[in-house]
């Protein structure tokens, strides 16, 4: 089968789906590896290091797609590029598909096969294909760097002749994948640390990391699925804010990361709570690519209110592009050689990888 890896043509995108290397490895099993010109080079791999690794490089984008058997992509395909996939060949990147039905329905409409990357099931065995989780650990690591370059103080406690700098206080919001790295990447670099979540469960992690935990009662209208909050009352987040309010009034920075997958993120920090922030504090919205966490953020902008710098980075990830390309490719590899051999795939439908990942089947779209 011959494996197209397209040039990324989204916004704030830096990613490629395979690496060199990731390539070598499958060619080495049988498959067949084309490239689009220029592909990694905003990760760092040059169109040589590929060449060297068995990989053809093609200069035409809708050439390449349409000699392939299956196209491997970051971010969902674009209209053209489905337009150019022959009958029957099969899509792998992310879709996103609850939130983006139009691309479902011209995926139907070509009759391809189209695998979701997001839509990977959380399970043990599927924890080498865990791409959400590789990639929020690294935009949780490099949140809080963010965050420390647009402070205008330092995270440790400092004691020098001149006197002593008290450490700041970092507030994060959601103990996820991405939130637990935050944790203990504010922590190493000396800041103070405490941690929002609306699952009383990830207190034991946050408090191993070095966190203090703000305490919410839960309610039934939190819905857990999958390991992903997938519901959550208005009224439990008024209550979130007003015992966060306290906490995000004191803090030097603030780093937001609560997702609901297919619908908007949920509104932590209105406007007013903005306004009663330090002069100089900080906020890094990690979700402003689904609406925000924050009122006041604004998507690919680092803007100012009241005094209060809110950056509205859309696509962490791709600010490491070498390392979360490098991640994202062995995610994918493993999933590929999981769901197919180099002589075709296997359509085990009632697989539960499969059957979670496969968002249409040669034609016909598997979405409830």
């Amino acid at each position: 089968m011959n494996i197209a890896i397209v040039k990324e043509s989204k916004d704030f995108e830096k990613r490629v789906a395979l690496t060199p290397d990731i390539c070598k490895q499958l060619i080495i099993s049988g498959f067949e590896c084309s490239v689009e010109k220029g592909a990694g080079i905003s990760s760092f791999f040059r169109d040589e290091s590929y060449a060297e690794n068995g990989c053809k490089i093609v200069d035409s984008k809708s050439e390449l797609i349409k000699n392939a058997d299956v196209v491997v992509k970051v971010n969902p395909l674009t209209n053209d590029e489905i337009s150019w996939m022959k009958p029957n060949a099969i899509s792998i990147s992310f879709m996103y598909a609850a939130s983006n039905p139009d691309l479902v329905s011209k995926c139907v409409q070509q009759n391809i096969s189209a695998f979701s990357m997001d839509a990977i099931p959380r399970i043990s065995r599927a924890q080498k294909m865990d791409v959400l989780s590789s990639q929020a650990n690294l935009a949780g690591y490099k949140s809080v760097i963010i965050g420390a370059y647009h402070l205008g103080k330092i995270f440790p406690l400092l004691m020098t002749a001149a006197g002593t700098i008290k450490p700041a206080k970092v507030v994060i919001m959601g103990a996820g994948v991405a939130g637990l790295q935050a944790i203990a990447t504010a922590k190493r670099l000396g800041a103070i640390v405490e941690v929002s979540d609306i699952r009383p469960e990830t207190k034991e992690q946050v408090e191993s990391l070095g966190g203090k935990f703000i305490e919410v009662p839960a309610d039934d209208s939190v819905k857990m699925e999958g390991g992903y909050v997938k519901g959550v009352s208005e009224d439990f987040l008024k209550r979130q804010r007003e015992i966060v309010a306290k906490h995000i009034s004191e803090a030097d920075l603030v780093i937001t990361t609560a997702l609901i997958p297919g619908k908007k993120a949920p509104m932590l920090i209105p406007e007013e709570l903005v306004n009663n922030m330090k002069l100089g504090a900080v906020i890094v919205d990690m979700a402003v690519e689904q609406g925000g966490n924050c009122a006041s953020s604004e998507y690919g902008k680092t803007v100012e209110k009241n005094g209060v710098t809110i950056v509205g980075e859309p696509n962490i990830p791709s600010l490491l592009p070498l390392n979360a390309s490098e991640l994202y490719a062995k995610n994918l590899a493993t999933f590929l050689l999981h769901l197919a051999t180099k002589d075709g795939f296997k359509w085990e439908l009632d697989e539960e990888i499969t059957k979670g990942s496969l968002i249409v089947h040669q034609g016909k779209s598997l979405i409830n």
